[in-house]
């Protein structure tokens, strides 16, 4: 960030504005809903800025700028229609120290002005840096659709109930999750529709429930699922949790721009699994959310795609079961579902594949699942998807060929699919371990085994890499048919 966003104390406080035309209206027009002491030096103000001076309690200097017009300023605007003076008065304001803003000139301020929505107390302030303040003020215009005007009201409330609150429910994490409760829930929803003895009775019953929560010690954990990594894959009641949050123990591959939706207080516990790496042991892990719950936090297990998909959530629910923890699940976006999106790749087709399954391509041991029914995997019409199967690939793609799989069936690989640097790879089981050697693969990946656009009606999309290239492939059957003439 190049610019900070920070509220400041502006009560009662001097706020210059200078400038004497339309520049200098819009931001009186701002400034007049505050509680500053403010003065507008104007050389000559248009008629439309005299009337708002009049309205707003503001005090009128009438003359040519002079630096000593800054005297005590908290803030300055340099709001002149020209820009010339709007440097002159930008330069005077630096000089006494004081904050600045220059209309339209960010070489000169010392601060900008963002797009506000106001629901006093309630204040939501939308910044580019001043790049596209277009986007700001749209921005500005959905959140005033979407943000009740009531929510000022609701504001001012709980401040009025705060002290009430605090002196009742002691553990700093526990009033936490009381007032998200309360905003979340019916003490809110009675207040917009204007019922008072409903908005008591409900932070009476929000307060009692804190007891029973503070008292009884135990949090909760909630496993939930990030999706492929794209953050805004996330589904709503998962963004919920990672702002909720007391702590957040996260997969390896979770990336940061996930956590980075989480309440920023939260406590981050990275537990790595890489394939064929160093990983943290799940006993290790089923230990810190036991841990965690039982010194009465709430805790997220941030799980890339889904967690019960060869996510080891069951290992995690049968630990916290044996512990007494409450456990909710939010599932996401499995990444076999999402990479396919990716790369526009149908999972099921219509006459052609009817069988979608879901393939490990690691057993404990490091080797293939001693379990798979190959034959049928090999069956024409039957497609699946193997995670964790980049290390694998060669030897999946002997067995399925030993076990009777055309060579040129299609395979696709799907590498980092949802987020930045995106690959996909189209080859034939046949060239499939030479295509992840060759493309350099290390993942996270996806392969699929069975799946072709051309089979769905589809036009393969033209970021595809292809494996060998159309040249190769050429120069291969040539070769090919040079050897069968020679041998003939």
């Amino acid at each position: 960030m190049r610019y900070f966003p920070a509220f400041m104390a502006v009560e009662g406080q001097r706020v210059v504005i200078v400038g004497d035309g339309e520049l200098a209206t819009q931001k009186l027009r701002l400034l007049a809903r505050t509680a500053a002491e403010i003065a507008l030096v104007a050389r000559r103000p248009a008629p439309a800025l005299r009337d708002l001076v009049a309205r707003s309690g503001a005090r009128l200097i009438e003359a040519a700028f002079e630096p000593a017009h800054l005297a005590g300023a908290r803030l300055v605007f340099a709001a002149s229609e020209d820009e010339a003076e709007r440097r002159t008065v930008a330069a005077a304001a630096t000089a006494a120290g004081a904050p600045v803003n220059a209309v339209d000139l960010p070489d000169a301020s010392s601060f900008i002005t963002p797009a506000i929505v106001d629901r006093s107390p309630l204040v939501v302030a939308i910044g580019t840096e001043g790049a596209a303040p277009m986007l700001a003020r749209a921005l500005r215009a959905r959140i005033e659709s979407w943000l009740p005007e009531g929510m000022g009201r609701v504001a001012r409330l709980a401040g009025d109930l705060r002290e009430r609150a605090h002196a009742r429910i002691v553990d700093p994490e526990a009033r936490r999750r009381f007032w998200t409760d309360l905003f979340d829930g019916r003490w809110r929803r009675a207040l917009l529709a204007g019922d008072a003895h409903g908005a008591d009775a409900a932070f009476d019953r929000a307060l009692a429930a804190a007891d029973v929560s503070q008292n009884a010690g135990v949090g909760r954990v909630v496993l939930v699922g990030a999706g492929p990594g794209d953050p805004d894959l996330l589904t709503v009641k998962a963004f919920q949790a990672l702002q909720e949050a007391d702590v957040i123990v996260a997969d390896g591959l979770v990336p940061e721009a996930i956590l980075d939706r989480a309440r920023r207080d939260a406590r981050r516990i990275r537990v790595g699994k890489t394939g064929y790496g160093v990983s943290t042991d799940q006993r290790m892990i089923n230990r810190l959310l036991v841990t965690e719950a039982e010194a009465g936090r709430l805790v997220v297990r941030l799980k890339g795609g889904d967690p019960f998909v060869f996510g080891r959530a069951a290992e995690e629910l049968a630990a916290l079961a044996e512990a007494g923890v409450p456990v909710d699940v939010v599932p996401g976006v499995t990444a076999a579902l999402a990479c396919a999106a990716a790369a526009k790749l149908p999972v099921t087709q219509r006459g052609h594949i009817r069988q979608f399954s879901l393939l490990t391509g690691a057993a404990k041991d490091g080797g293939l699942p001693s379990d798979l029914d190959w034959a049928s995997l090999a069956r024409p019409g039957h497609a699946f998807a193997i995670y964790m199967g980049v290390h694998a690939a060669p030897a999946f793609a002997k067995r399925l060929l030993e076990a009777g799989a055309a060579p040129s069936l299609a395979a696709v690989v799907v590498e980092n699919g949802g987020r930045d640097g995106e690959r996909v790879i189209a080859t034939t089981l046949n060239d499939l371990g030479d295509a992840v050697a060759a493309r350099g693969v290390v993942g996270p990946a996806i392969i699929y085994v069975g799946l072709d656009w051309a089979a769905a009606g589809l036009q393969r999309p033209p970021s595809v890499e292809v494996y060998p290239s159309v040249s190769h492939a050429w120069r291969a059957r040539d070769f090919a048919y040079g050897l069968y003439w020679t041998a003939g």
